[in-house]
C-alpha cells in the first residue's frame, strides 16, 4: 500500500470550507477546531454568516480560515456555541466578541449576569453623572509618569466635590493646603447617591485596570487641616517598583 501524496493531502487542507464538516480556525494567532454545525448555531449570527458559501475569510499559511480577532476570549464563544455554556469570567471581554460575532442570545445572557450588569448599569451610570471622569484620569497617569524620575513613588493630590456646597468652600480649604490649585485633579460635583468612597474606589479600579499600582488615602496637612472636616483632598501615590 503506497503513502498518501503529501501534495495532495495538503490540496484536501485547503479545499473549500462547505466542503468540510470538521474546520480549523486560526484567530488571532490561535487555533482551534470545531464543526460547521457548531460555527452556524445561530443562523442569524455574523459567525454563522461568515461560514456559510461562498466563503469570504482568508486562509492563513497552513490552510485555516483565519480571524483578525481575540483569540483567548473566542474560547468562551466556541463553549457556549457548543454547550450553551454561559462564561463567568472576563464578561466585559466576552461580551464584546459577542456583540461582533452578533450571538445575539449570549449578548443577552451577559447583560443579564450580576457582574456585568452591575458594571454597566451601576458603575458606569454613576461614573456618567462625574464630569471629565475619564479624562481626569487620564491627567493623573501623565502627571503620575511625567514625575517619576529615578523614584520609587509618585504622589498626585486629588480632589473630590460631591456636591455644589463642597465646591463652594473649595477655596478656603485650599488655604490650607500647601500646593498649587493647577496641581490638584478634581472630580466632582455629581448628582447621584454614590459616596466620596466609591468614586475612590471606582478611581483605583479604573487606574490599575490599565496596569498600574496605586493607594488612594486622606491628606492631612501640617496647619492642622483634617480630611475629615470637609472630605476633599486625598494623595494618589503610584507605586513604580
Amino acid at each position: 500500500m503506497s503513502l498518501p501524496d503529501i501534495k495532495s493531502s495538503r490540496k484536501l487542507a485547503v479545499q473549500p470550507i462547505q466542503q468540510c464538516s470538521v474546520v480549523q480556525l486560526n484567530v488571532g494567532g490561535q487555533v482551534y477546531t470545531t464543526t460547521l454545525v457548531t460555527l452556524r448555531k445561530f443562523p442569524n449570527s455574523k459567525l454563522a454568516e461568515m461560514f456559510s458559501a461562498p466563503l469570504k475569510l482568508i486562509k492563513d499559511a497552513e490552510g485555516r480560515c483565519f480571524i483578525d480577532r481575540d483569540g483567548t476570549h473566542f474560547r468562551a464563544i466556541l463553549d457556549y456555541l457548543r454547550s450553551e455554556e454561559v462564561p463567568t469570567q472576563n464578561l466585559l471581554e466576552v461580551h464584546k466578541e459577542a456583540v461582533y460575532y452578533n450571538i445575539k442570545p449570549l449578548v443577552k445572557l451577559l447583560d443579564e449576569s450580576p457582574q456585568f450588569f452591575g458594571e454597566r448599569v451601576g458603575r458606569q451610570q454613576f461614573l456618567s453623572h462625574v464630569r471629565n471622569y475619564h479624562e481626569n484620569l487620564e491627567v493623573i497617569i501623565r502627571v503620575g509618569r511625567a514625575e517619576a524620575m529615578a523614584s520609587r513613588y509618585t504622589t498626585i493630590i486629588i480632589c473630590i466635590l460631591k456636591t455644589d456646597d463642597d465646591l463652594a468652600r473649595y477655596n478656603d480649604a485650599l488655604l490650607n493646603l500647601d500646593t498649587k490649585k493647577e496641581s490638584i485633579v478634581s472630580f466632582g460635583p455629581w448628582n447621584a447617591q454614590a459616596s466620596v468612597e466609591d468614586l475612590l474606589d471606582c478611581i483605583k479600579m479604573d487606574i490599575e485596570a490599565k496596569g498600574y499600582k496605586v493607594s488612594i488615602k486622606p491628606h492631612n496637612t501640617e496647619k492642622g487641616f483634617l480630611f475629615k472636616s470637609h472630605g476633599f483632598f486625598y494623595m494618589l501615590t503610584f507605586t513604580w517598583w
